[in-house]
């Protein structure tokens, strides 16, 4: 059975400033699944993020999310940063923190229900935060404060969830509890959209967008990762790199030709 899309863009043209991010694409995106935007750096991977969050308006073309404009879907969509800074000196707990993934939720001078409170702590319990509950942001390590952003954006109500290369630079222990989060969000019915430049992951995924300033392919990861779609995106130069370069696309060469 096919699932419905929750992202459909047709001729979907993102600039930046003057500068053309992302050149006339069309892409989908399918509800209930994981997928993986990936492509070199600069190619527009976060921008398409942006735009799909409601963040970043396209030029021309038509971008529908969750059935409607990215804008009036932006409270169905809980977006997890790359980098979140916490100005130095703040004093707010990791509690605090996860709780204000409620506040969308709250209403004007909303006051946090036990449905609110209940859903802070499964959020701690799943990201395995609940023992830094009352430590501030500035006394934890990268992996540990990406883990209570995390947090924050699961425990948000949601349909679809975005997150910008969420497992960059982590501690081991911290990538695998936020993989194990991308994972499980699909059986609970949430749509997972992640930006990566880590070829595995996208190959991990059940969807991929490959972007290199548009969209090169879209679809199931061994349609889209082929040699000559990964080629196009990153150049011959990523492929016939020095030998002693180890680079992610020197590895499952198929049989697709190289243009």
């Amino acid at each position: 059975m096919h699932m419905p899309d929750v992202v459909v863009g047709s001729g979907v043209v993102i600039t930046r400033g003057s500068r053309v991010a992302i050149s006339a694409s069309d892409f989908t995106i399918p509800e209930g699944k994981i997928t993986a935007i990936i492509g070199p750096n600069g190619s527009g991977k976060s921008t398409l993020l942006h735009a799909i969050a409601g963040l970043l308006p396209i030029s021309s073309g038509n971008l529908s999310v969750l059935g409607a404009t990215p804008e009036l879907s932006q409270s169905r969509i809980s977006y997890v940063l790359q980098y979140t800074t916490v100005p130095a000196g703040t004093p707010l707990t990791v509690a605090e923190a996860v709780a204000m993934g409620r506040y969308p939720s709250l209403g004007f001078l909303g006051r946090p229900t036990q449905q609110d409170r209940a859903k802070v702590t499964a959020a701690m319990e799943r990201l395995e935060i609940t023992d830094l509950s009352k430590r501030h942001l500035t006394e934890l390590s990268g992996g540990q404060r990406q883990r209570v952003y995390v947090a924050q954006g699961v425990a948000q109500d949601h349909s679809m969830l975005l997150l910008d290369e969420p497992l960059t630079g982590l501690d081991i222990n911290s990538a695998k509890t936020i993989d194990a989060i991308i994972h499980d969000e699909p059986t609970r019915g949430c749509s997972v959209v992640l930006t990566t430049h880590d070829l595995e992951e996208a190959r991990a995924a059940d969807h991929v967008i490959l972007t290199s300033g548009r969209v090169v392919a879209f679809g199931p990861p061994d349609q889209v990762l082929t040699t000559e779609n990964l080629t196009n995106a990153y150049g011959l130069g990523a492929l016939h790199d020095n030998p002693s370069n180890h680079h992610p696309l020197d590895e499952h060469h198929d049989d697709g030709h190289t243009h």
